[in-house]
């Protein structure tokens, strides 16, 4: 790799959830390019998370405020690193996921966000495949129609610090009812340069299929997030529109908007962030 290759932290929001969380981590410490850092993002837990993520290493933020959205918002905002990548607990990455994230940045200087498939290693031979197909065209297919653009899946995925900064202004922190991914998904754009790479894979836990009170919670926060993200930025008839109407995924148009939010007066900041 190139000496200028951009570097990539590594962000983990946990709940609750500190034996996926040791076996995550111990796969980031095998890395055959490692991280800059690791930051573990602890949201409430009641459980040995934090001190599973300490004896790892990694660096411990709390969030108080309740939900996935504030708590990887919490670890992008402090991470380092030129590209920010995130993970679940119980996303198993493999030994190049770092490679492969730091290369794909480095390969197109435009790129603004990548994302990749995963596949559930936890459930019965039969049905894994099925329920990995299935939830990829939810996830993919069906999201990216209603966002018009690549969503990325936030146990898998990352996002270039510079576009992180210019968008996290417009996002509301204090809404535990959304997808992080999503909302980060619909708030990049639909001119945003965002690449799906089907090598870029990770295996997960099938814990929605397990679980038929999770999966009705996680459709009603994506249901929530879309609603929120079509009534902020516009829904999927404009957002076709923007994207149709420039160089689709160059990323210029909402680049301009995220100038013009950088530039903006002071006293003037976009609705959605907390106050400091």
């Amino acid at each position: 790799m190139a000496p200028d290759a951009p570097s990539v932290s590594v962000v983990i929001p946990v709940r609750d959830d500190a034996a996926a969380l040791e076996r995550c981590l111990a796969r980031l410490a095998a890395q055959t390019v490692p991280p800059l850092e690791v930051l573990v993002v602890d949201n409430g837990s009641l459980d040995g998370s934090a001190a599973v993520a300490r004896a790892a290493r990694a660096t411990v933020l709390h969030e108080d405020e309740p939900g996935i959205l504030a708590a990887a918002a919490r670890g992008f905002d402090a991470a380092s690193g030129d590209v920010l990548a995130r993970c679940d607990a119980d996303s198993v990455v493999p030994p190049d996921w770092v490679a492969r994230i730091r290369g794909a940045f480095a390969a197109d200087p435009e790129l603004d966000g990548l994302t990749g498939p995963g596949r559930f290693h936890d459930l019965p031979a039969p049905w894994s495949a099925v329920a990995s197909a299935a939830y990829a065209a939810g996830t993919f297919v069906a999201a990216g129609a209603a966002i018009a653009n690549v969503p990325l899946w936030g146990s898998n995925m990352a996002i270039r610090r510079e576009r992180w900064h210019a968008l996290a202004d417009r996002l509301d922190r204090t809404d535990p009812h959304v997808h992080d991914d999503l909302a980060i998904s619909m708030t990049l754009g639909p001119c945003a340069r965002v690449r799906f790479d089907p090598r870029l894979r990770v295996a997960a836990e099938g814990r929605i299929f397990r679980s038929p009170a999770d999966a009705r919670r996680r459709v009603a926060l994506a249901m929530r997030t879309f609603r929120r993200g079509w009534a902020a930025e516009g829904g999927p008839g404009e957002r076709w529109a923007r994207r149709l109407g420039g160089r689709a995924g160059d990323g210029l148009a909402d680049r301009a908007a995220a100038r013009r939010l950088r530039l903006a007066p002071a006293g003037r900041a976009p609705e959605g962030r907390r106050a400091a």
